[in-house]
């Protein structure tokens, strides 16, 4: 039942991409004009959403349940860095290819979907994988972009996300609970996440070279992201007994394997923009996952509900 109504939530975030092509298409909009898209969602959407889901009444039960999230979005970063440093010199992969294998869009793709599928009340547990990705996005991710090895804890704490994570856990913790008003403006902010990174998705495919998605790295990585590290953790997971730890452990679990298998992160592709490694190779290999997903999103829920 689950695999139907992702796979249905997935269609119709789709829509959205194709929407997004044709504004470029028809040269309503530039593919570069997907960065002014990308900046609202980093900086007004996201913010809205973690704060937001941050406000439930608190209980240990959720505190134990975040726990576990926390270990097991840790748990997926750590299997794909392995998978990584075993794989990358019998398949030859490049820093690109790394980086979109080990990376997944668990932000823009995961949010709308769970909250569809269970409710805003289950957002605080995609709040963990985020608190676990981000500095690992402006860490490692940075380092193997851009080659660079210096890092800044300054320029981490100060990333907006880092900074909304923060508050919603000390208003969660202290038991503050925001006016409703501002609540209902953030939901309602919030609820665009999924529409508009489709968008934005549609509009970075349509200013693409065709000729880069028969690039065989490109299928070689999408492969890797999509369905060999997801059947690792899968098997992980399910051999681990993890669920039986807390109550509703099954379903805090499968969120946090909705992230390990979601499409590469657009992320990279805003790195490799910026220190000029291939965006548009990175690009290719966003568009090809993003666009497989909805078929082997629902296989891997499948597989996991058996």
């Amino acid at each position: 039942m689950i695999s139907l109504l992702l796979l249905k939530q997935i269609a119709q975030l789709f829509l959205s991409i194709f929407l997004g092509w044709v504004l470029v298409k028809t040269r309503i909009l530039k593919p570069e004009d997907s960065r002014v898209f990308s900046l609202l969602s980093l900086y007004g959407v996201m913010p809205c959403i973690i704060i937001s889901s941050f406000q439930l009444d608190y209980s240990p039960e959720i505190v134990h349940g975040l726990l576990l999230a926390l270990g097991s979005a840790l748990g997926v970063h750590i299997i794909c860095f392995l998978l990584t440093a075993l794989l990358k010199r019998p398949l030859r992969l490049n820093t690109i290819e790394q980086a979109t294998s080990i990376y997944s869009n668990a932000g823009n793709l995961i949010i709308p979907i769970v909250i569809a599928l269970f409710g805003k009340e289950w957002l605080i547990y995609t709040s963990a994988f985020t608190i676990v990705q981000i500095p690992l996005l402006w860490s490692h991710l940075r380092f193997l972009v851009s080659g660079e090895k210096s890092f800044s804890l300054k320029k981490l704490l100060c990333n907006v996300n880092i900074i909304s994570i923060l508050i919603g856990l000390f208003l969660f913790l202290c038991r503050v609970s925001l006016p409703s008003v501002l609540i209902g403006a953030m939901d309602s902010i919030g609820g665009t996440v999924g529409p508009l990174s489709m968008v934005i998705a549609g509009m970075l495919i349509a200013g693409m070279d065709p000729r880069r998605l028969l690039t065989p790295g490109v299928w070689k990585a999408t492969a890797l992201r999509l369905v060999g590290y997801p059947l690792v953790v899968l098997a992980i997971l399910k051999l681990g007994g993890f669920a039986a730890l807390v109550p509703n452990g099954e379903t805090i679990l499968l969120i946090s394997f909705l992230a390990a298998c979601a499409p590469s992160a657009a992320t990279i592709t805003q790195m490799a923009q910026v220190y000029g490694r291939d965006a548009e190779y990175s690009s290719a290999i966003y568009a090809v996952t993003t666009l497989l997903c909805i078929i082997t999103m629902p296989l891997m829920v499948t597989l996991y509900q058996l």
